[in-house]
């Protein structure tokens, strides 16, 4: 594995790995212990969106292996892309760091730089895959439910970077995603032909939210609007109305179900307080093992 750009790109053998280490790591460093396999080196974290976990994160990741994390604002380099192209940036990181990770809008910046770049990256998120949260997201799944194979998550929302990522680790995983959306903000034909290239059937797309958490293992949900989105909010909300994970909707799913959101969570939209607050909310889990997935991808990309 040279770089981490999507969950597609990835063996089911890859995955496998990154989650069993995801998992040693994370007990070895919760115990005490520390791995300083990347003591002298640098990674550079290019931001062109702002984030908590995604910054929090990898910082603390790249700290705990010994290694030093150097975070760069878009001002920082004028722009990724504008004031210089992504290929000369690529070269220029290369000569100075043993990694990049990158949080864009567009998808093809990463794919860019890892055509230039002769150091691995990572993509922390672009708006077209978001695989570092999906990994998470399974690693959660596997904790919580001691499996994965077989798994179903309902996914409501738009189908979005998320969804997308979680219908390729469906693939790859034998896991079962079903994403209800409103018209005009399904998830991709393209994408869902793709995850079921992988795994026959493993991926589909409703309408309807009910009929999607029905049988589900989880319940997942995501930002109406996201970054670059907000001058659609109006719009979205009203497009969105029926899709909310809330009480009622909980209710219609089997009582062990367990509920995800990667995060900023906007309560009174997508998903309510009350539900957030739940006994079967399993939101900061999520969050915690981006931390401990990303440790483990940077091992397994730097060391």
């Amino acid at each position: 594995m040279d770089d981490f750009l999507a969950i597609s790109d990835c063996s089911t053998q890859q995955l496998h790995e990154l989650l069993a280490e995801s998992g040693s790591l994370k007990a070895f460093y919760k115990s005490g212990g520390r791995d300083l396999c990347l003591a002298g080196k640098t990674l550079a974290m290019l931001f062109e969106k702002p984030s908590l976990r995604t910054r929090l994160s990898f910082q603390v990741a790249m700290t705990d292996l010994g290694g030093s994390p150097i975070y760069v604002k878009p001002e920082d380099i004028g722009g990724i892309g504008k004031r210089e192209p992504v290929k000369d940036i690529a070269r220029v990181l290369s000569r100075y760091v043993q990694g990049i990770m990158a949080r864009t809008f567009e998808h093809q910046t990463v794919l860019d730089l890892a055509r230039y770049a002769d150091i691995p990256v990572i993509n922390a998120l672009t708006d077209w895959s978001h695989p570092c949260q999906a990994m998470a997201d399974v690693l959660t799944v596997q904790e919580h439910f001691g499996r994965i194979e077989g798994i179903k998550i309902a996914f409501i929302g738009d189908g979005n970077n998320v969804a997308r990522s979680l219908a390729f680790a469906a693939g790859k995983l034998k896991m079962k995603l079903v994403v209800a959306s409103p018209h005009g903000y399904e998830l991709d034909a393209d994408t869902i032909r793709q995850a079921n290239a992988f795994t026959p059937n493993c991926t589909a797309q409703v309408t309807d939210p009910y009929a999607a958490v029905a049988d589900a293992d989880v319940i997942y949900t995501d930002t109406w609007v996201s970054m670059g989105q907000e001058e659609e909010k109006e719009k979205r909300v009203r497009d969105f109305a029926g899709y909310a994970v809330d009480a009622k909707l909980v209710a219609a799913a089997p009582r062990h179900v367990k509920i995800m959101h990667c995060l900023p969570a906007y309560r009174g939209y997508e998903i309510t307080d009350e539900v957030c607050e739940s006994p079967g909310s399993i939101l900061f889990d999520q969050a915690e093992n981006r931390l401990h997935f990303q440790r483990a991808l940077l091992k397994k990309l730097m060391a």
